[in-house]
């Protein structure tokens, strides 16, 4: 059943990178809830324990319910998951092997249940791979070398590209990616920049700095790529 409107917050920041809380409060503020429940999913890591004491310690001091799913010792039987992913406000999906998360959730049906939670008003959002993994396709180096990765959940139309800014040749390779027809035309993310879409369509933005960005990158029909700032 329909529980409002579908929104994704998309981060090139947060818990595990910055020093202060400005997008994971912004995050906090697009909830459902006034006190939301937070579940961090840190699969892409490996679910390394320092990364969920981190997000336990910066979300233990928000105004939150925060709680970690994780599926590399998973306890849960299909049913209680469910009931536990569809029964909270914000899913926040770590950084790490977007790949790897991604066939880890859907070998565990967690695919499947964060799409039908997106349909029933949960906030989805994440950084880096957590970023990632919502569109069609994504610019990753889950396999070494920077390339492309055409087979995310498609819950955002189009490709991501995190850490355009602040990773040596993420840009060139994602315009190339664009330019080619080898990932469709999408959202890049300067690190310290958050995007918010509702129903796919990009209906806020936020920063930590007055420099980070959203672009939209779209090919130009010459073999390049049109790259425009966006600011909403």
């Amino acid at each position: 059943m329909p529980g409002g409107p579908r929104r994704i917050a998309l981060l090139g920041g947060g818990l595990s990178t910055d020093a202060d809380a400005v997008l994971d409060t912004w995050v906090l503020g697009h909830a459902r809830a006034a006190r939301p429940k937070v579940c961090f999913v840190p699969t892409a890591s490996g679910d390394a324990e320092g990364y969920v004491d981190r997000f336990l310690t910066a979300f233990g001091a928000l105004d939150c319910e925060p709680t970690v799913l994780r599926l590399f010792r998973r306890e849960a039987d299909d049913a209680s998951l469910r009931a536990f992913l569809l029964a909270q406000d914000v899913v926040y999906a770590g950084g790490g092997n977007t790949a790897n998360l991604l066939a880890v959730w859907r070998a565990h049906g967690v695919d499947r249940l964060l799409t039908e939670a997106y349909d029933r008003g949960t906030l989805l959002c994440g950084i880096s791979a957590g970023a990632n993994c919502w569109a069609q396709g994504s610019h990753t180096d889950s396999f070494g070398p920077l390339t492309h990765l055409p087979d995310g959940l498609g819950l955002l139309p189009g490709s991501v590209c995190p850490h355009y800014d602040g990773e040596p040749g993420r840009r060139p390779s994602y315009r190339r990616a664009v330019a080619s027809g080898t990932l469709p035309a999408g959202w890049a993310l300067d690190d310290g920049v958050g995007a918010l879409f509702t129903d796919g369509t990009l209906t806020e933005t936020a920063g930590r700095t007055a420099t980070a960005r959203v672009y939209r990158v779209e090919p130009d029909g010459r073999g390049g790529v049109c790259e425009v700032p966006v600011t909403v």
